[in-house]
């Protein structure tokens, strides 16, 4: 697959980051109901590029330094203009072009399976009882390219614990919206559709998990996932399943919607593993959008010391 790099985007199609800035008064941060307003108030689709970007509502959030990189972050363009969401298209430009047409207000997340308090819960109820925080994190995807990336989200063990899962939960399941109305990347059979990834229950409920609402401080736009998705990052880009509207709880591992589409090609953990290359290209090293030169790829994407003792006794050429 030919990657296309930022500097292979025409300048006419990138938002000005002067229209950025150019947004709604932040918020009162310790307010509950701001919070509350908030949720309701942006969860509406974003047209990028354009006056839209200027609605960007703000999120009240705490900074979370302790799972922070201290990494250079990447510019709001590169985030928003470069993004792998096929439900809208597989170039990287599609999702920024035509993920205006997903309405995301209101929203509502389905939780399903072995679970204690299962129920359609709407998404800014989720929101505003819970504290939202903002994390640094690289995201890096198996085609060999990265990102480092200010999100806002809910720790998704915070949601699990809310949910109570039974003792037989081993797994957690997630769908994307099926709607090609909305989403016309699902008019053509890309892959399965509706887009659904899975997750041990322990990766779920580690620390370094989140459901992003938001990034740079702001609503989540369309093509970043709106509104809400995951966000796991010492796993290969196709664990971030967006647009989320089920979550289910399981005793046997899900059927995945990449591992079912290339069984060969992508396993069902999704771990950086630098020493196994994708059958068709080298994981060994990674570009970091908006550079040129490629950098060494990092076990569980530099994520090492926290999550290696989740595989501890697993053959990780296999697991990778």
């Amino acid at each position: 697959m030919l990657i296309k790099r930022p500097g292979d985007i025409k300048t006419s199609d990138i938002t000005d980051e002067k229209i950025y800035h150019q947004r709604r008064a932040f918020l009162q941060a310790g307010s509950r109901a701001a919070l509350a307003m908030a949720a309701g108030a942006v969860l509406p689709g974003l047209m990028f590029p354009g006056e839209a970007a200027a609605q960007m509502a703000a999120l009240p959030f705490k900074k979370n330094t302790r799972f922070s990189t201290d990494e250079e972050v990447n510019s709001l363009k590169d985030i928003t203009r470069y993004n792998n969401f096929y439900e809208f298209g597989t170039d990287k430009t599609d999702p920024a072009k035509y993920a205006h047409t997903l309405k995301t207000d209101p929203w509502n997340i389905r939780v399903e399976g072995e679970v204690e308090n299962p129920a359609d819960y709407q998404l800014e109820d989720l929101i505003k009882e819970s504290q939202l925080e903002e994390r640094v994190y690289r995201l890096r995807c198996v085609e060999a390219w990265s990102m480092v990336i200010p999100w806002v989200g809910i720790p998704l063990s915070t949601l699990i614990k809310r949910f109570k899962p039974t003792s037989k939960a081993k797994y957690v399941e997630f769908t994307t919206l099926h709607d090609p109305v909305q989403m016309p990347g699902q008019k053509r059979g890309v892959l399965g559709w509706p887009y659904v990834e899975g997750l041990r229950m322990d990766e779920a409920m580690h620390p370094l998990t989140l459901m992003a609402v938001g990034l740079y401080g702001k609503v989540l736009p369309n093509q970043n996932g709106a509104p809400i998705r995951l966000v796991v990052p010492w796993k290969y880009g196709f664990k971030s399943i967006k647009s989320i509207v089920k979550i289910r709880f399981t005793e046997t591992m899900p059927n995945t919607s990449w591992n079912l589409s290339g069984p060969q090609e992508y396993g069902f953990y999704a771990n950086v593993n630098p020493s196994v290359d994708h059958p068709r290209w080298s994981q060994s090293r990674e570009r970091r959008i908006g550079e040129f030169f490629k950098r060494k790829t990092a076990m569980f994407n530099g994520y090492q010391e926290q999550v290696a003792s989740l595989y501890s006794g697993m053959d990780l050429q296999r697991n990778y």
